[in-house]
């Protein structure tokens, strides 16, 4: 079993209406994504989170998951990073109806297996950056109950490291399923386009 995750916390401005968390990309860590919280969150209603991946493989950093392809996270570090991470949001003072839940690369597929995972409670939103839906055996995705649900996709047309077509087929799934999508595609490569930051920040402060 995994050890327990560590994690970066900004505190609301008073007591919280919710709760962001942010789950960074392969090979970074907790500090990545923790500006974001006050660009999506700029008036501090919500507790923010970045948790740290519980995983160190090369070339370095934290890592959710050993790579094991494209729409293919590796099962054997996939299903025990799944858990310990269920265990952290679970853990969480704030009710997981209230938590906006999101990602960047890894931590976005992360953010569909977290918030679409059969069995899993659904958070207030999920905003998936620039990764794709995880195809694991043993591991299914749940898209019922999504009529009018939040979600937010985005991805860089340039990006070398997860086609954009992986975002658009997931964009397009949750839309069939009746999900309020905000889909937004950019000339970026694989980053977090700052020109998306504005329409973010509203999909965050409707969601909660």
């Amino acid at each position: 079993m995994l050890e327990p995750l560590r994690f970066l916390e900004r505190p609301a401005a008073g007591r919280p209406e919710g709760a962001l968390v942010l789950l960074h990309g392969r090979g970074a860590d907790e500090h990545d994504l923790f500006p974001l919280l006050d660009a999506l969150d700029p008036e501090r209603r919500l507790l923010g989170i970045t948790p740290r991946g519980p995983l160190a493989l090369p070339p370095g950093g934290a890592h959710w998951y050993a790579l094991g392809g494209i729409p293919t996270p590796d099962p054997g570090t996939f299903f025990p990073t799944f858990e310990a991470a269920t265990s952290f949001l679970d853990g969480l003072a704030i009710p997981i109806d209230r938590v906006v839940l999101g990602g960047f690369s890894q931590g976005a597929v992360m953010s569909w297996a977290l918030g679409l995972g059969v069995g899993r409670p659904r958070p207030a939103a999920i905003m998936a950056l620039s990764g794709f839906m995880p195809e694991v055996e043993g591991f299914e995705l749940d898209l019922t109950r999504l009529d009018g649900y939040p979600i937010a996709v985005a991805h860089g047309s340039l990006d070398p490291v997860i086609p954009v077509e992986f975002s658009r087929a997931a964009a397009e799934r949750v839309r069939a399923a009746g999900a309020e999508l905000l889909w937004r595609e950019t000339a970026v490569t694989h980053t977090i386009d700052p020109h998306l930051l504005p329409d973010l920040q509203a999909f965050v402060s409707a969601a909660t």
